[in-house]
């Protein structure tokens, strides 16, 4: 693979120094009166003109030939002509200042050289008669020829950059293909800067990346920054991701000479990349899809043949195990958060999960069950020390995720919370499991403080009771005649107060402190309440009937659709 990198003349642009490197110009004996510093300027195209009012012809970046004959004989006409021929913004004006009798008029020079005296524009005078019409046609010859070898250079840039799209190349091969094209580094990032895959093309690479994220600045385009000596290194970087979802930048920290040609290899890279994410991103939804579709089929029992179960386990990428551990795990809820930002949550944490089981080298199969959760069949050697093992595998987990730190009693928080089935010998065994994991998971999610890495059915007590009695129409009517009167009469702020009175055992001053209440004021609600429900809450059958009724509908009870 040859470099795209503009190295050759064929392909670098036509400046107005190699309009006046042209033979027929050369022969000219050109003088450069003014704008030296910009004989580098691209020429769009050659004009020959001899007429006044010529701006409003021009549309800029032309180099303009002429022989002076309407300006040169007068200071005022001359500054007239370029004041009008600046504003229009051309490349450069070459005036011819031969006399008819093939003589150089030095008279109109000193006239032209004092009309452009402090100007930025490059005006050159010819001592000699130049060939207007040879000149610009070979000028427009080098125009074509640069247009041309750019549309060719384009077009190999295309097809390299197809052919990776079609192979289905990963970054990094991406990465290495524009380095090896421009003959530059190469580097991509993430939106924090941090390096995803780099080619330093043969230089060093702890120059490279040395302190990348700090110099690593710009949103997107061109950039010019001071090279490691102090020299100006031109910069480029394009944005990856699609509109609206830019997740990185491909960046080339030192173009060198070719930046236009480096920039639309950049630009066709980072297209290479977005399609390779996208595509790698419908290649891992589509796995996911059929390892939830595979094990909700376990979850409904329409999938009893253990060895069909196996099988097709397998063919999703889970080894065979001697002991399955069925587990469920659902998302902390975050105020104000959106379904989107939910729904990316739980892919991270899937993700996390699944990277942490591969670390581990644990056979699991994971797939989302509602939104915000998900369900695990986690592979293991025996059933000894299961505890241990899964903590050790959700710390992992929640470290990939950047998890919190401990707080100040010493226990760290966690993003999720986990409930566990009983493990088995067969998948479809433990897939039965995930009924009571997930129950669990309900339940946890009501208690107000949760701090175990993972719950099983026995943890949550009585709350797991009553959550599996949930439909149970008898315990419905239970809670019905317990608090029935209650939810009709008061509304939950009633039910509030209640559940403080009832987690304080009874103990007013204790309840009057919570409910931030005088002592008068706490003895008149619960007269109120007592009267409404019809038994004394001094009594612990009836404080026990009432709490056990109020529990009910925190895991998840309803009475007619009400709560």
């Amino acid at each position: 693979m040859t470099h795209i990198a503009p190295d050759s003349r064929s392909e670098s642009p036509v400046t107005v120094a190699r309009v006046l490197e042209l033979p027929d110009l050369a022969a000219g004996a050109p003088e450069v009166l003014c704008g030296q510093d910009l004989l580098g300027t691209p020429v769009r195209w050659v004009h020959i003109v001899d007429t006044e009012n010529t701006g409003a012809l021009l549309e800029g970046g032309e180099l303009v030939l002429t022989t002076g004959s309407v300006f040169r004989h007068s200071h005022d006409q001359a500054r007239s002509f370029f004041d009008d021929i600046e504003a229009a913004g051309v490349a450069a004006v070459v005036v011819e200042l031969v006399g008819p009798d093939g003589a150089f008029d030095a008279e109109a020079r000193r006239r032209i050289g004092s009309a452009v005296d402090g100007r930025v524009l490059p005006v050159v005078v010819l001592h000699r008669r130049a060939r207007f019409v040879r000149v610009t046609q070979a000028a427009h010859r080098l125009l074509i020829g640069e247009q041309v070898a750019r549309l060719e250079s384009a077009r190999r840039v295309h097809e390299v950059f197809t052919g990776l799209s079609l192979e289905g190349a990963d970054e990094q091969r991406i990465v290495d293909t524009a380095a090896e094209l421009l003959g530059a580094a190469v580097v991509l990032e993430d939106a924090a800067h941090r390096v995803l895959a780099f080619n330093a093309a043969g230089g060093s690479v702890a120059a490279l990346l040395a302190e990348w994220p700090a110099r690593a600045t710009g949103e997107g385009g061109r950039a010019r920054e001071a090279g490691p000596a102090g020299s100006r290194a031109v910069r480029l970087h394009t944005p990856v991701g699609v509109s609206g979802r830019r997740w990185g930048r491909l960046v080339v920290p030192d173009a060198g000479s070719g930046a236009e040609a480096a920039a639309h290899v950049l630009e066709r890279a980072g297209q290479a990349v977005t399609l390779a994410r996208m595509a790698a991103q419908d290649r891992r939804d589509l796995l996911q899809q059929a390892r939830t579709g595979f094990l909700q089929e376990l979850m409904d029992g329409t999938l009893t043949d253990p060895g069909q179960a196996l099988a097709r386990a397998e063919a999703l990428g889970m080894r065979s195990a001697p002991v399955y551990l069925p587990f469920v795990l659902q998302l902390e809820p975050v105020p104000g958060e959106d379904p989107t930002g939910l729904q990316l949550r739980e892919r991270a944490a899937l993700d996390a999960m699944t990277a942490a089981a591969r670390a581990q080298r644990l056979p699991a199969l994971a797939g989302g069950l509602r939104s915000g959760s998900f369900a695990v069949l986690l592979g293991l050697g025996s059933a000894d020390d299961v505890d241990r093992r899964l903590g050790d595998l959700l710390d992992r987990a929640d470290a990939l995720l950047d998890g919190g730190r401990p707080d100040a009693a010493g226990a760290k928080p966690t993003s999720w919370i986990v409930g566990v089935g009983p493990a088995a010998d067969s998948l479809s065994g433990a897939a039965a499991g995930l009924e009571d994991a997930g129950r669990t998971v309900e339940v946890v999610a009501t208690m107000e403080v949760h701090r175990r890495p993972f719950y099983r059915f026995g943890d949550v007590r009585l709350r797991g009771v009553l959550s599996a009695l949930r439909e149970e129409p008898r315990m419905r009517a239970f809670v019905e005649s317990e608090l029935g009167g209650l939810l009709s009469s008061e509304g939950p702020a009633a039910l509030g107060f209640l559940r403080v009175l009832l987690e304080c055992g009874g103990n007013k001053a204790e309840a009057a402190r919570r409910a931030n209440l005088s002592r008068p004021a706490l003895y008149a609600r619960i007269a109120r309440i007592e009267s409404v429900l019809g038994v004394s809450l001094e009594d612990a059958d009836s404080r026990l009937a009432v709490h056990v009724a109020l529990l009910w509908l925190e895991v998840g009870g309803s009475l007619d659709g009400r709560r």
